[in-house]
């Protein structure tokens, strides 16, 4: 038997932990669990409101770090290509100078999320600022700036995968 297609966004997880994420899903009880932990979503529809957000958690941790130029919600991220949000830099020439802006994107879906999931997207993100690749120090960075990365990370695919199923919750 074939997982499901939303399953895949917990496939990179521990055959146990894929198990007990299933059983959540087959027996429906992964939407109170889930809003249970987490009863409302965050209130940063604005694009400024998420800027702020985003630009007060790197000038917390990231002080030195390159600026961002922008966050904006996107509504072509789609989950479906892996992606929750991007980074991006844009080099422009100016005068005898090569400028670089940095901009974070997060899919539209998350507009209606727990503040804690936006939070784990936008640290994913930032870390970008500093680490390009996906590795040790990348990660090391993210649990930095949020303890609970890695939990939060699991716990947002299982909302995907519950969403996918069952439809959104907040």
């Amino acid at each position: 038997m074939s997982k499901p297609k939303a399953f895949n966004y917990l496939s990179g997880y521990s055959q146990q932990v894929q198990q007990q994420a299933q059983a959540l899903l087959d027996n429906e009880k992964s939407g109170a669990w889930l809003l249970k932990k987490y009863p409302q979503a965050h209130e940063l529809a604005s694009e400024r409101a998420l800027y702020d957000y985003a630009q007060g958690i790197k000038n917390q941790y990231m002080r030195s770090s390159s600026p961002i130029s922008k966050v904006v919600y996107d509504d072509k991220i789609h989950i479906i290509n892996n992606a929750l949000g991007l980074h991006t830099y844009a080099s422009r020439v100016q005068g005898k100078k090569l400028k670089s802006k940095n901009e974070i994107r997060i899919s539209s879906l998350f507009r209606k999320v727990p503040e804690p999931f936006l939070r784990m997207i936008l640290v994913h993100e930032l870390a970008h600022l500093r680490e390009k690749e996906h590795d040790k120090a990348f990660y090391k960075l993210c649990c930095h700036m949020e303890p609970d990365y890695h939990q939060l990370e699991f716990e947002l695919r299982l909302y995907l995968c519950h969403r996918d199923r069952f439809g959104d919750l907040w």
